[in-house]
This record gives C-alpha cells, structure tokens and sequence, in this order.
C-alpha cells in the first residue's frame, strides 16, 4: 500500500481496520496543506488484512475550564467539554472540524484520538472560587458527549457534577448515552433544588441506522431507557432530536417525540443537520456507502433547506433551515409537541442558591 500528497482528497481506511467507527477516511484538516490518499502500489498491500484502530487519550492541558459564548442563537452563557474528539463517531457531528485546530483529522482522528481535561473538576472549583465570578447554568455536551464510553473509565464528568452539585450551581447536560444514569445520585440531588435538566439525544429509532451513523454511542431504547430512568428520580429530562436528516431520520420526528414522552419526557428540541467545513466531505462518503441509492436525493433536500448550499452558518438560520421545508418541519414540531404537552415548564433554573467554593481548597498539585 502506498500513500500520494493530493490535495483536497482524503486516506481512506479499509473497513476491516475502521470497524465500529463512523468515519471512512482520514480526511485532512483545513489548515494542512495537503493531503493523503491510498493507491496500490502493485505489492497487493490493499489486501493485506491491518488491525483495528484504537483508541488513544492524551491529557488536555488548558488551563481553564468554562468557555464563554456570546452566539446569540444558542440558550448559553458559558459550558463545559471535558473531552476534544469523540469516540461515540458521529458521522454528522458538526464538532469534528474543532479536531483541525489540533492538527488532526476530522474524520477517524476525531473518533480515535482524543484529548481530555483530567484536571477539570480541579479547575471549575478555582473558577468558581473567584470573587468575581457570577453564577449562570453551565452547559454540559455542548461540543462533545461528556458521557462518551471513555468516561466510563476516567470519570471527569462524575467529579464535575459533585463540584457543581456541593457550589449549588445550576447545569444543563445533553448526551446521547445511557452512561448519564450512572450519576443519577448526584442529579437527584441537584433537582431538588431545581440545579439541573438533561437532554438525551435521539436520532433515530432504527436500531441498524444508528448503529451504522452512531456507532458507539447507546442504541435508541438505551436512550429512551435512560429518560425514564431519569425522570423516575425526579431529574427534569427532555429529548433533543439531533440532528434531523432529510430524507433519511425526518420522517422520524413524531415517532421519536411520541416515545419520548412515554418515557417520561416533559420537554424537547430539534436542530437541522449541519454540515460545516469537513463533515460535508465526511457525510457525503457515509452516504456513499451506507446509502448509495439516497445519496442524491438526501443532499438536494438539504440545499433544498440551506439556500441552495450544503450548510448554512448564519445565526438565526443554521439550527433551523428555512424555506418551505423548513417551515413544514418546524411546524410539524410545533404541532407534535402542542399534542404531546411538552415544553409547559418554562422555569429558568435556579442561580441563587449558588455559594462559591470554600477559598484555599486544595487544588491538583500539577496544577
């Protein structure tokens, strides 16, 4: 096997090596100024069978932890990502481009080499700490799943929620995993005091979909398994239908509602499919090859819903859409969710009760 400099084209990866992933390729970054890709170099090396790729964590070095965003078309002030890259390999995650920034792929990379804030619990409670820090709910999952399957082992999102539950500070949290159950001792706690709601994410109810578009992350029932489990401990849940995909999960969107409400749901949100910078190239070799026979007609519905283009990033318009089926989607939502009785409570969580962490508590001595 040999590699060839071209730019603008990707490495694919043999499906034997990138079994349980999402991605196809190895597409480069942005920033790169060029890029790989596999030809047989006549020795028949493309045959040869190569193991698996693994996955690899190298510790985040930042120095803090809550970033500030002033985008006016997201309900946030600040939020938190444990980790960069993310195992659960997304095919749509319109975080892979942020992996650019690291010198990584976007596509395998951002599923197999990620990074992670092992000081973060450390962190927040210094931030916390400061005297001139105000409480407003930190958004938890915003980027990146805080519950993706290596957590299981490094626990970073366990010791965030006990710093934010002992400062009484509010939080949203949006995962698409079940792993989120595991911390239901601590969100018990917090809702007591109205410090927490959780969004899972669902995108699809079709079992062998979504483990060919989301091929780490907890199955549709797991997910709904995980709402009931939630709001039977009293934990506020809601469902994120995330992404919606035309041609492929829209007609979905009831369905998905409607189950997730009979797992005790009270709330829930949808967002478009977005497709910035590299996931477009990533998402059109998914398609290729999971769904060749709908390629086309997916990728003209979605220029059909952004302008004619692949991806739209104005605020405003890139969570939604617009034109007619646009509007036809957001009012199929609207109507789902009026027949459901979701979305009655509009209760800001609350931000008084917050008290700061107690001054001069030991931080990580490699702080």
């Amino acid at each position: 096997m040999g590699q060839i400099a071209k730019a603008g084209q990707s490495l694919g990866i043999p499906p034997d090596q990138r079994r349980g992933r999402g991605a196809a390729s190895a597409v480069s970054g942005r920033f790169e100024p060029y890029s790989r890709e596999i030809f047989d170099d006549g020795w028949g090396t493309l045959e040869c069978k190569t193991a698996p790729l693994r996955t690899t964590v190298t510790p985040d070095s930042s120095r803090s932890v809550i970033a500030r965003n002033s985008s006016p078309d997201v309900p946030f002030e600040q939020s938190i990502n444990p980790y960069r890259g993310c195992e659960h390999g997304c095919i749509y995650c319109f975080a892979r481009p942020t992996h650019a920034w690291l010198g990584l792929s976007p596509g395998l990379d951002f599923e197999t080499r990620l990074t992670a804030k092992m000081q973060a619990p450390d962190l927040l409670r210094k931030e916390l700490s400061r005297p001139s820090y105000r409480a407003s709910p930190i958004a938890l999952g915003t980027n990146t799943d805080p519950y993706q399957p290596v957590e299981r082992r490094l626990g970073i999102m366990r010791g965030i929620l006990e710093v934010l539950r002992d400062a009484r500070h509010p939080a949203t949290i949006v995962t698409k995993s079940h792993l989120v159950t595991r911390d239901l001792d601590i969100l018990e706690d917090m809702a007591r005091d109205n410090l927490v709601r959780v969004f899972v994410s669902v995108t699809t109810l079709d079992r062998a979909l979504a483990r060919r578009m989301e091929p780490r992350a907890s199955t549709p029932e797991r997910r709904l398994k995980a709402i009931e489990a939630l709001a039977i401990r009293g934990v506020p849940a809601g469902v994120m239908v995330a992404p919606v995909i035309p041609a492929l999960t829209d007609h979905e969107l009831e369905a998905i509602l409607d189950e997730a409400q009979r797992s005790g749901a009270e709330s829930a949100g949808y967002i478009l499919l977005r497709l910035p910078h590299e996931v477009k190239e990533l998402f059109r070799e998914w398609l290729a090859e999971h769904v060749p026979d709908r390629a086309e007609r997916i990728m003209n519905r979605v220029r059909a819903m952004r302008r004619g283009r692949e991806n739209d990033a104005t605020f405003g318009r890139r969570m939604r859409g617009e034109g007619l089926e646009a509007d036809l989607l957001a009012l199929r939502f609207r109507q789902a969710v009026k027949r459901l009785g979701l979305n009655r409570s509009h209760r800001p969580l609350a931000t008084e009760l917050f008290r700061p962490p107690r001054a001069g508590q030991q931080l990580c001595l490699f702080e």
